[in-house]
């Protein structure tokens, strides 16, 4: 079968729906979801090793060769804009990036849009979006409940991940605009690509003929 295969896949909301998607291309292992804190599992029949990190690090890991492949959000990748190989969205883990403010808000912010203060966890994102609509903006990074930023007057508005939209509603938010769509995406270490070409190939066919 060739060379190991290591496949970095993200804690948190995209966890469970990866499992699944590796299950039914038959690369299993029955202590994935088993809540400990093992991190590294090893398939030796599949000559595949699997990896739980962080959300956000899952890019750096395929960039950097730790992992081969890995399984990240598209919010993620816009976010961290590495240098990968991005062949398949894999149709799971649907959310929008979006940018909200409380409800009754919107004269104030178009009066004084130079002077606009903006909460959240993806500042290149958020960054890049105002500079296209040529709005200076300060930034303010969070690293959670970026919600509570308007509420507490520390925010004008603020930009999340937003799935149902459920969160905003509960604390009198609004949506102002839709900055991106995010859906989970197979990610290839360029260099994978070339040296594990043949073993890299099979498992992307793999998995498009799971979600064709």
């Amino acid at each position: 079968m060739g060379e190991w295969i290591t496949i970095a896949l993200s804690k948190g909301r995209l966890l469970n729906e990866s499992i699944h998607l590796l299950n039914q291309i038959g690369i299993t292992h029955r202590e994935l979801l088993a809540n400990g804190r093992r991190l590294i599992f090893e398939i030796p029949s599949e000559k595949i090793r699997l990896l739980l990190v962080r959300a956000g690090d899952v890019p750096t890991y395929v960039e950097y060769g730790v992992a081969d492949m890995g399984i990240s959000g598209k919010n993620v990748l816009l976010e961290n804009d590495p240098e990968v190989f991005e062949p398949l969205d894999l149709k799971f883990g649907f959310c929008r990036i979006m940018l909200a403010e409380p409800a009754g808000a919107e004269f104030r912010s178009r009066r004084n849009p130079s002077k606009l203060k903006i909460a959240t966890k993806y500042p290149k994102i958020t960054e890049k979006y105002f500079s296209r609509k040529g709005i200076p903006v300060e930034m303010i990074k969070l690293g959670g409940s970026v919600e509570l930023a308007p509420m507490l007057g520390l925010a004008d508005q603020i930009v999340d991940l937003v799935s149902t939209g459920a969160t905003l509603k509960a604390h009198h938010l609004k949506i102002v605009d839709e900055i991106a769509a995010s859906s989970a995406r197979l990610i290839v270490n360029r260099a994978s690509l070339k040296l594990k070409h043949h073993r890299v190939f099979d498992l992307i066919g793999r998995i498009r003929s799971v979600i064709a």
